[in-house]
């Protein structure tokens, strides 16, 4: 312990002068530290309240974030009527098939009809309207994929074929 003591003694201008330079270095790195963390600070101000001092960007920042928040709401709820309707318009009358025709020789004008309408499944139902001198009668006979349960006329058929023909023409082009 003596030759330590001894060694610093007979040292000591120079570990004063070391430390001398080393506290220093680290004043110098404090000072830049703190002049840069002053700028830092004015541009923080500076970006985070306008001039006038009236507009405040960082609650210009959160009013966006809830405006955006509210259009993410609103999206989905777009988005669900979107599927809603969707899955309501596979329902709806997609397909129609209509023939004119005649079944009597002694009327002319083809006054009578075949109408199919179908949803995307095929299903609805087959109209056929027959107008005659004693009356006009129809008849709907019910569709379900495609088919029916009740026999129906050529003119049903032909009006049942044209509804699916004009949806497949339709949906690949």
């Amino acid at each position: 312990m003596n030759i330590l003591l001894e060694r610093i003694a007979a040292n000591s201008d120079i570990i004063i002068f070391v430390l001398i330079i080393g506290w220093l270095v680290t004043a110098i790195i404090s000072i830049a530290s703190l002049l840069g963390n002053r700028k830092l600070r004015k541009k923080y101000k500076s970006f985070f309240t306008s001039k006038e001092g009236d507009i405040n960007i960082e609650e210009l920042l959160q009013a966006y974030l809830e405006e955006v928040r509210l259009i993410g709401r609103e999206h989905s709820l777009i988005q669900n009527r979107f599927n809603n309707f969707d899955k309501r318009l596979s329902l709806c009358v997609q397909k129609v098939g209509i023939i004119r025709y005649n079944p009597f020789e002694e009327m002319g004008g083809n006054l009578c009809f075949a109408i199919a309408l179908l949803d995307e499944k095929d299903n609805g139902v087959v109209i056929n309207g027959i107008h005659s001198r004693s009356g006009s009668y129809t008849y709907g006979k019910n569709i379900v994929a495609g088919e029916s349960e009740i026999t129906l006329s050529n003119e049903e058929r032909e009006a049942l074929a044209e509804a699916k023909g004009k949806f497949n023409k339709v949906s690949k082009s």
